[in-house]
């Protein structure tokens, strides 16, 4: 992930708060939830998308998810 993406997830994280009536910490654990539920599926497509984000661990932060999606269009188009 390069460094600015790395600057920009947190505003991103805190715009999402801010319009949702949350703290960011509320919106990092609801994302959290949404990808334990997601990494447990059983579909292959699911699970292929999950192998497909680059990650230091066992599992992709949210960080890392946020940048491979975010950014990952961006590029796309």
């Amino acid at each position: 992930m390069s460094p600015n993406h790395k600057e920009m997830i947190p505003q991103y994280l805190q715009a999402i708060a801010k319009k949702e009536g949350l703290s960011e910490n509320d919106v990092r654990n609801e994302i959290a939830l949404a990808i334990s539920l997601a990494l447990k599926s059983n579909d292959t497509k699911i699970q292929n998308f999950w192998k497909d984000i680059p990650c230091d661990r066992e599992s992709p932060t949210i960080e890392e998810i946020v940048d491979y999606i975010v950014f990952g269009i961006f590029t796309q188009v």
